[in-house]
């Protein structure tokens, strides 16, 4: 819908940019009048304000404009419709996604934070990051953004054979209910980040179910699995750093609450001290 409207107001504006330099350069031509003066009575015109101080005497300057009235007030008129439209679809699209940012928010209690808490727990590599993790009420938006440069260059190194993953497949089948509940949402495709996270998992989970047995897996198949457990943690890092850059802006009571628990934070508790 919006690249929709934006095609219109690109449209409606570039045809309305070409209207007003041949409507000034046709003014200067055929009706001999200074560049401010032909700037002047196009703009006057094509916003129907029409002054009547200037007005044109020649053949060639009143066909002019009458082509300028034609095309030039209605795509002022489009112009200004498609602006109005942009800025309530806009409007539109910032609540939806405040609404789908509390569904982020139930994913990351139900299932995100636990396997945020495991992953890291196996990452070799966390400590090179943490310091990006441990978010505080002090952080300001340009820390949230170089904290998402930074990780987006992170390379995430689990190896399945180090997860319990009988344990983990449980834990996701137990959820699995739930991940499909949230697929059931129409409106989650228009956000952009949590959508591939919900894949990603969705994914491994269904991976983990195909198998009888998760132990004495051949090499290959370690490697296959541990590809797909640092695909989820990739993006389930970068995920869990927006949500929290969205709680603080919108909702500080739960972002103290998120900050304290903190699955990075090796002394994270919910207990204020």
């Amino acid at each position: 819908m919006i690249n929709t409207i934006s095609f219109r107001l690109r449209l409606y504006l570039s045809i309305l940019i070409v209207v007003v330099i041949a409507g000034i350069a046709g003014m200067m031509a055929f009706e001999n009048r200074t560049p401010l003066d032909a700037f002047y009575f196009v703009v006057v015109t094509i916003s129907t304000v029409g002054f009547g101080d200037i007005h044109p005497v020649t053949a060639a300057g009143k066909l002019l404009t009458i082509g300028i009235i034609l095309v030039g007030v209605g795509c002022f008129v489009g112009l200004a419709a498609s602006t109005l439209d942009l800025m309530i679809e806009n409007r539109e699209r910032a609540m939806r996604l405040r609404n789908l940012n509390m569904i982020v928010g139930v994913f990351f209690s139900e299932v995100g934070n636990r396997l945020l808490r495991c992953f890291s727990g196996h990452d070799p590599n966390v400590n090179q990051v943490r310091s990006a993790l441990l978010v505080s009420d002090q952080w300001s938006d340009e820390d949230f953004t170089r904290a998402l440069t930074s990780l987006k260059a992170h390379s995430t190194v689990i190896d399945s054979r180090t997860i319990s993953l009988p344990d983990f497949k449980r834990f996701l089948r137990a959820r699995n209910s739930f991940l499909l509940r949230l697929f059931e949402n129409p409106q989650i495709i228009e956000h952009e980040g949590f959508t591939p996270l919900l894949h990603a998992v969705f994914h491994l989970s269904e991976e983990l179910a195909a198998r009888d047995q998760l132990t004495d897996l051949p090499a290959s198949d370690y490697a296959h699995l541990s590809g797909d457990i640092n695909r989820v943690y990739g993006l389930l890092i970068l995920e869990w750093l927006t949500y929290m850059r969205h709680l603080k802006t919108h909702y500080p009571y739960l972002f103290s609450l998120a900050m304290r628990t903190n699955p990075f934070d090796a002394h994270a508790s919910a207990i204020v001290r």
